[in-house]
C-alpha cells in the first residue's frame, strides 16, 4: 500500500498541472471583443497558479545536502524553475490580462505586439523550466537510478510541447496532464527506495 506521506507529495506535486488542465479546456480559442472578459478574467485567476508549476520539480529536492554535485544540481534546479516561475507569469500578464484588457476595450493593433511579447517571455520561462527538470532528473538518477528515466522522459516531452501550446484546447491540455504524470512518476521513483528502507527498519529481526 501507498504510504500516506507519498501520497500526499503526490497530490502536491499534481495539483497545479490538473487545475492548469481544467482551466485550458475552458480556455477561449481566441481572444476577441466577444471572449475578451473570459480571457482577463481566467488569466488572472491563473497567475498565482502558473508558478506551483515547479513545485513537482523543487519539493523531490527536500532533504538534499547543499554541497558537492548534489547541492550544485539544486541551486540549478531553484534557479530554472524560479525563471519559469518568473518569465512565465510574464507571458500570463503580458499576453493574457493585458491583451485582454486591450481587446475589450477596443484599442486596436495592440494586442498582437503583446502576444509577440507574451511569446518571448513564455519560452524563455519554459527553457528554465527546461534546466530545472534536467538538474532535478540528474540528482534524482544519481539516487534512485534508472527508475527516474520515465517520467524526466515525460515532463521534456511536455516542455517541448508547452512552448508553444500554452494550455490551449487540445494539445495544451494533454501538456499539463503530461506534466503532472511526469511529476507523479518522478515522486515515485523517490518515494519506492525510501519506502523500502522505512519497511527494513520496522519489520522486527528474525530469531
Amino acid at each position: 500500500m501507498t504510504p500516506l506521506p507519498a501520497l500526499r507529495t503526490t497530490a502536491l506535486v499534481t495539483v497545479a498541472p490538473l487545475v492548469l488542465a481544467v482551466a485550458g479546456a475552458m480556455h477561449p480559442a481566441h481572444l476577441t471583443a466577444a471572449t475578451a472578459g473570459h480571457w482577463v478574467a481566467l488569466h488572472i485567476a491563473l497567475l498565482p497558479v502558473f508558478p506551483f508549476l515547479a513545485l513537482g520539480l523543487v519539493l523531490p529536492l527536500r532533504g538534499t545536502p547543499g554541497r558537492g554535485v548534489e547541492g550544485a544540481l539544486v541551486l540549478l534546479a531553484w534557479a530554472g524553475s524560479l525563471c519559469y516561475a518568473a518569465y512565465y507569469a510574464g507571458l500570463d500578464a503580458v499576453a493574457g490580462v493585458s491583451a485582454g484588457v486591450v481587446v475589450e476595450h477596443g484599442v486596436h493593433g495592440a494586442a498582437g505586439r503583446l502576444f509577440a511579447t507574451g511569446d518571448e517571455l513564455g519560452r524563455a520561462g519554459v527553457y528554465g523550466l527546461v534546466v530545472a527538470v534536467l538538474a532535478t532528473s540528474t540528482l534524482l538518477w544519481r539516487r534512485r537510478g534508472v527508475r527516474v528515466l520515465p517520467g524526466a522522459a515525460v515532463l521534456l516531452a511536455a516542455c517541448w510541447s508547452f512552448r508553444d501550446s500554452h494550455i490551449f484546447w487540445p494539445r495544451g491540455v494533454l501538456t499539463m496532464l503530461g506534466f503532472a504524470l511526469g511529476f507523479a512518476l518522478l515522486t515515485a521513483a523517490r518515494e519506492t527506495d525510501r519506502t523500502a528502507a522505512t519497511s527494513a527498519t520496522r519489520r522486527p529481526s528474525a530469531g
